[in-house]
């Protein structure tokens, strides 16, 4: 069975303390840098350095064939933008290679008065080795096929297995809210779906291949990766959102699979 292990404390302590090239796959969504609650706000160069600092760290945890998944928002830069997104900013901070990115795209959201409102978050699919990566298109397939018979001289031309589901997703967000609250939702101010959080695992990862969240906050990459049977490891650096994490993880395991 697999298991998950939990560790309340800074992300750049936990890697540090991580040997070189010993994670397979890493899915994680940092702080945007816009005054959330888990939080300080930094000057836009300090916030960018940082994330350099932890990216570089990332890359030399991850194993040759490794990819980290990257989930970004938008933040505002004085005098030049209200909304610029943080692919902008972040792509070239890494030693990684891009490999794609992946637009999220969610009908519910704040609604905006002077604007577009905004409907989609990106995800960077970043690879150690570009031309030596994971990549399990059978796992992840679409079954909504339009036309699943269609045939061309004799031959189906869909696979069996479905359709590439293609580099924008519609997934729903997990909603808050009286009579609209998504069931997996937690406290957490800040949570995405396991849904697609599931389709990166089994995409870019193996079964029984390590799967680390160093910004772990409700632990869905944890639970996602336990339902995907992948060990998972997660740093989070809030006691609260720690027990929150766990409490959540224990009611998605029986008692062999409690983690550390």
């Amino acid at each position: 069975m697999m298991s998950y292990e939990l560790r309340c404390l800074d992300l750049l302590n936990g890697l540090a303390a991580l040997p070189a090239a010993s994670v397979d796959l890493t899915v994680t969504s940092p702080p945007y840098n816009i005054g959330k609650e888990y939080e300080s706000p930094r000057a836009l160069p300090d916030y960018l350095a940082w994330c350099e600092t932890w990216l570089r760290e990332i890359f030399r945890v991850t194993k040759p064939h490794g990819a980290l998944w990257l989930n970004l928002g938008y933040l505002e830069v004085a005098g030049r933008g209200r909304a610029v997104p943080l692919p902008y900013l972040l792509w070239d901070k890494s030693p990684f290679y891009l490999q794609q990115e992946v637009v999220w795209y969610y009908e519910a959201g704040v609604a905006a008065r002077k604007a577009f409102s905004p409907r989609n978050e990106k995800w960077l699919w970043f690879v150690k080795d570009p031309h030596k990566y994971t990549f399990n298109l059978d796992a992840v397939r679409d079954p909504d096929v339009k036309y699943p018979l269609q045939k061309k001289n004799g031959k189906l031309k869909c696979n069996p297995l479905g359709k590439n589901p293609g580099d924008v997703w519609r997934i729903p967000k997990v909603t808050s809210g009286a009579k609209r609250s998504s069931k997996e939702r937690t406290p957490h101010p800040a949570q995405f779906p396991l849904a697609v959080v599931e389709r990166i695992i089994r995409a870019c990862s193996n079964p029984g291949e390590l799967v680390l969240d160093p910004f772990a906050g409700s632990g869905s990459t944890l639970a996602a990766s336990q339902g995907c049977g992948r060990p998972s490891l997660g740093f989070e650096v809030r006691p609260d959102y720690v027990k929150m994490a766990r409490n959540r993880l224990e009611n998605l395991a029986g008692p062999e699979l409690r983690g550390n």
